[in-house]
């Protein structure tokens, strides 16, 4: 793996951890940092031992805390628009072709909570705390919280939390659907390492089509997302995964997938 300054790309069997390694800084996210991760990712992408994907960040106090402040108050009208932003980092991390957990172990506000609506599925210790503060300074979420919270909660409660700046503690991200899982941070990891097992038992191929059909219907009519997902069947119908694992439930044992 390569070495990043502003982030630890760990390895752990069929796991890799992105972790934000800014602990002084409650993990802010700069420029840098999101470059760090940008890099990571291809890296990751490109390692076939790799099957699934943790963000978290170093420390047990915070996740992301969200963007550099200082960076943030001198950003003008064309940074917004300029691509290879946080906002386009993010829409990487959505449709990344594997499997992607938040595991959140402290603060994960601004840009930190938007990095967690990218992921897949977000898993969160019970000290955690999740909002999207920016229009306390006057600004709006723009690294796809506008979109990705409504898509999770629903427009009101992602409107309530936006527009007050409302910061939810990890019982009340679980009970509105913002968080799958919530447990003790002693066993974050471990939990987090549970539900990565239960998707890496599927087919990879499944896996993988599956969050196509997800993403990209979730963001189009009904109609047309039927259709994706109709021909993300035809696809998997035709692989030798397919036929292995249907073999495997009729003879009662676990199926052995390959990934073809």
């Amino acid at each position: 793996m390569i070495t990043f300054a502003n982030i630890d790309v760990i390895k752990k069997g069929p796991l890799a951890y992105i972790v934000i390694n800014r602990p002084d800084q409650r993990n802010a996210l700069t420029k840098d940092t999101l470059e760090d991760i940008k890099e990571a990712l291809e890296d990751v992408r490109k390692d076939d031992s790799i099957a699934c994907l943790v963000f978290t960040g170093q420390g047990d106090r915070s996740f992301a805390a969200g963007a550099d402040i200082g960076q943030l108050r001198e950003k003008t009208a064309l940074d917004a628009l300029t691509s290879g932003g946080m906002q386009d980092v993010y829409n990487l991390v959505e449709s990344f072709e594997k499997p992607t957990i938040a595991m959140i172990n402290g603060y994960a506000l601004g840009g930190g909570c938007e990095l967690a609506l990218s992921c897949d599925i977000r898993v969160a210790s019970t000290t955690a705390k999740l909002g999207l503060p920016e229009l306390n300074l006057s600004i709006i979420p723009s690294a796809g919280g506008t979109q990705r919270l409504v898509r999770i909660v629903g427009k009101g409660k992602a409107l309530e939390m936006i527009l007050m700046g409302k910061v939810v503690d990890a019982e009340e991200a679980h009970r509105i659907g913002l968080v799958s899982e919530v447990t003790s941070p002693e066993v974050l990891e471990e939990k987090v390492e549970e539900v990565a097992d239960q998707i890496l038992s599927k087919g990879p191929l499944a896996v993988k089509l599956a969050k196509i059909a997800v993403n990209l219907g979730s963001d189009a009519d009904i109609k047309t997302g039927l259709m994706i997902e109709k021909l993300a069947q035809a696809v998997l119908f035709s692989t030798e995964d397919k036929r292995e694992g249907t073999t495997a439930f009729l003879e009662k044992r676990k199926p052995e997938y390959k990934g073809r």
